[in-house]
């Protein structure tokens, strides 16, 4: 297999770090030929706070991957997350010199680069530019304004800003690591790509993303991104409560959290026990399960409820923004026995767990579809996009459309893709003259 079909996801994680290696098949689905796993040494709720643990982690998933899958690891497209994200709501517009001519791909990008000249907070970096709605002379609610006449183009974009010393640290740990940093893109969004059909994304749906350090969430409706929040709190902080609330090690937290946790308290009965084994010959420790799922059942009602004032602030009790396909749970966090239950019942929305099978081939190792690896796949379904797909120079920089239908024009170079590469390219510049 030649390695420039090969493409990799880099997942950071607070918990966990994943490399997985995919290529897309004749049939436009995803083969993932190797994963690699480690335990995320050296970050926190989605910011690096150790630059030499993380590199060290980064490494021991990357030969994990190329060892199960026999093939060298060069170009990665990497997830970010973190506390340090925000969004942002903007409209702009451009003038065209001449409206006699049609609107065009580079039409769009000259707006998208003057939203990205926008002045930050010292310290920002803008990382996406999503396009919304688009007006053109203005007509407003025109979702593809590409073939159209008009001399004035404005629209409405959700902007995605986070820290530039985060996004460089986790640059220079992946360089360091020895791989190439080949892209850059929100990880809710990529979870989003892998696990929400376009049927959901149309009628209204929120992604709830509950990794090990923070809760991610991405709104979409009529198709488009609507907002997007990090929550600063994760499976993490419910595996601290247990320790501190059972007087345990963390790591036997973690395991009962797995194997025993619960997120409904009402159904255990106060005779259940589970018996942990004591530290140094000291005596075992007798923990009931009804408390235990007392315990999880406090933090994770309060990450619920932050979620849900999110999702209110956007407005969703108005019918106009009606999440219709309710809410997708997603990540680590969302196989938490009884979760779904709980969400519907604080919410009132429906409920499922997202899984990231419908872009995969059939013959996927059910491991892989698991709800933990959802960002992984993701962020391999857009290396995929930019790198097995690449941007047609004359066809992005011509003036007149040729003649194609509506899916032929949706298939043209992905938007975000070209967003993504211009992001990469000024990140590079700025690295380079910070070396």
């Amino acid at each position: 297999m030649e390695p420039s079909k090969l493409a990799v996801g880099l997942d950071i994680g607070t918990t966990k770090i994943v490399a997985m290696l995919g290529t897309k098949n004749e049939y436009d689905k995803l083969e993932i030929v190797g994963i690699g796993k480690s335990k995320s040494q050296g970050v926190h709720r989605g910011v690096v706070n150790n630059i030499t643990q993380t590199i060290q982690s980064i490494q021991a998933a990357a030969q994990e991957a190329e060892a199960v899958s026999g093939q060298k690891i060069e170009s990665v497209v990497v997830g970010i997350a973190g506390q340090h994200i925000r969004s942002l709501q903007h409209s702009d517009y451009i003038t065209r010199t001449n409206p006699d001519e049609v609107i065009d791909e580079a039409d769009i990008e000259r707006l998208k680069n003057q939203v990205f000249k926008l002045v930050m907070l010292p310290g920002e970096e803008i990382i996406h530019v999503l396009p919304q709605e688009y007006k053109v002379d203005g007509q407003a609610e025109i979702k593809e304004p590409i073939g159209m006449y008009g001399g004035r183009l404005e629209a409405n974009f959700h902007v995605v800003v986070g820290q530039v010393s985060s996004i460089r640290n986790i640059v220079r740990c992946v360089k360091s690591a020895g791989l190439t940093f080949g892209g850059i893109t929100l990880e809710p969004l990529a979870s989003a790509d892998a696990v929400l059909s376009q049927e959901e994304k149309e009628a209204g749906v929120a992604l709830i993303d509950i990794g090990g350090g923070t809760t991610d969430l991405a709104i979409f409706k009529d198709g488009i991104i609507r907002h997007t929040a990090v929550i600063p709190f994760g499976g993490n902080v419910i595996t601290e409560d247990i320790k501190e609330g059972c007087s345990i090690i963390e790591k036997q937290a973690e395991l009962l959290k797995i194997k025993f946790g619960s997120a409904w308290p009402g159904e255990n009965k106060d005779n259940e026990i589970v018996s942990i084994p004591g530290l140094r010959g000291r005596e075992p420790k007798e923990i009931t399960l009804k408390n235990l799922s007392k315990v999880i059942h406090a933090r994770v009602q309060e990450i619920i409820e932050q979620v849900y004032a999110e999702i209110k602030n956007y407005g969703h009790e108005e019918q106009k923004k009606k999440l219709i396909a309710g809410i997708v749970l997603t990540g680590g966090g969302s196989q938490l026995k009884h979760l779904k239950q709980l969400v519907e019942y604080i919410t009132g929305m429906d409920t499922r767990i997202g899984y990231p099978n419908e872009h995969l081939a059939g013959d996927t190792d059910k491991a892989t579809a698991s709800p933990l690896y959802a960002t992984a796949v993701g962020l391999v379904m857009n290396g995929a996009e930019t790198q097995l797909r690449p941007i047609d120079e004359a066809e992005a920089t011509a003036t007149e459309p040729t003649h194609s239908t509506d899916q032929e024009i949706s298939e043209k170079p992905m938007k975000r893709a070209s967003v993504i590469d211009r992001f990469t390219e000024r990140l590079k510049t700025f690295l380079e003259s910070a070396e």
